[in-house]
């Protein structure tokens, strides 16, 4: 059946609503579509990105209290002694984990498991995951496959090391974190992972520069476990601090000279004191 239309202008709109149907959209409104698209995405994806490395922080700061709990419960499962922590950890009697990471092939350290199974805190949580920060994204090569390197985390070098005694306060019992007390004394942080090797987090005390990196993968700053049993994140201010990170090229190590870095003298102050 035919529409009539008692008006010839209203058979003129229909045509070219037809016309308008059957020919889509033109260029300039398909661009004009795309130009909003990529103006919400541009808005859209740092704060994405921002959301997920604040997520990730927060991860981090989880694991890290876990192991930070752990170290706690050890302590009082040992008369206040804290866990051995040495850079010579051949065997668990001499660190609280063992292992040397880096970047080589078929080094078995990056991807041995069994060293964390070892360690001292780990009857307490069992749990391989929380040695780990989700941003860390270093991997190692072992035997043709592709692994993730199985520790983020670094502890005090003056927390019960195998050393000569030194002008800086060596803390062997809990008992012995007195300045800085235990509040401002940290036990455990996030290494970056083209510095940590060994399971010490190495302090150059008295010098103005810098011997291992903390990790500045949640939005140039860090976590750390304090021997109160608080965690927190720390925003680094230097840019020595968190230098751009090279995919499978460590950073220096043996004492990068940082002269009025905010950073050294914070980590430092937290790290021990002088001796009595």
């Amino acid at each position: 059946m035919k529409t009539k239309f008692s008006h010839p202008i209203a058979a003129v709109r229909l045509r070219c609503l037809r016309l308008s149907l059957c020919q889509g959209f033109t260029l300039v409104e398909l661009l004009v579509a795309v130009a909003i698209l990529a103006i919400l995405a541009g808005l859209l994806l740092p704060a994405l990105s921002k959301a997920k490395s604040k997520a990730q922080a927060l991860q981090c700061l989880n694991h890290l209290k876990q192991l930070g709990l752990s170290w706690t419960l050890y302590t009082q499962d040992h008369d206040d002694l804290v866990p051995p922590n040495s850079v010579e950890n051949s065997s668990p009697g001499k660190s609280w984990v063992q292992g040397w990471l880096n970047f080589k092939d078929d080094h078995p350290d990056n991807t041995n498991t069994a060293h964390l199974a070892a360690s001292h805190l780990w009857p307490y949580h069992q749990s391989l995951k929380i040695w780990r920060c989700p941003a860390d994204r270093s991997f190692a090569r072992y035997q043709g496959a592709t692994y993730p390197r199985i520790r983020s985390y670094s502890m005090n070098p003056f927390l019960n090391p195998l050393c000569e005694p030194t002008p800086w306060r060596i803390m062997r019992k809990t008992t012995d974190l007195i300045e800085p007390p235990p509040a401002n004394t940290y036990v455990l942080l996030d290494e970056r992972e083209d510095s940590i090797n060994d399971g010490v987090f190495n302090v150059d005390m008295g010098k103005e520069s810098i011997a291992d990196w903390p990790a500045s993968y949640h939005d140039g700053a860090g976590a750390l476990f304090f021997a109160d049993g608080h965690a927190e994140i720390k925003k680094w201010l230097d840019p020595r601090t968190k230098p751009p990170l090279r995919k499978n090229q460590p950073l220096f190590h043996g004492g990068t000279p940082s002269s009025g870095n905010p950073d050294v003298q914070w980590i430092q102050e937290r790290t021990t004191g002088r001796a009595d």
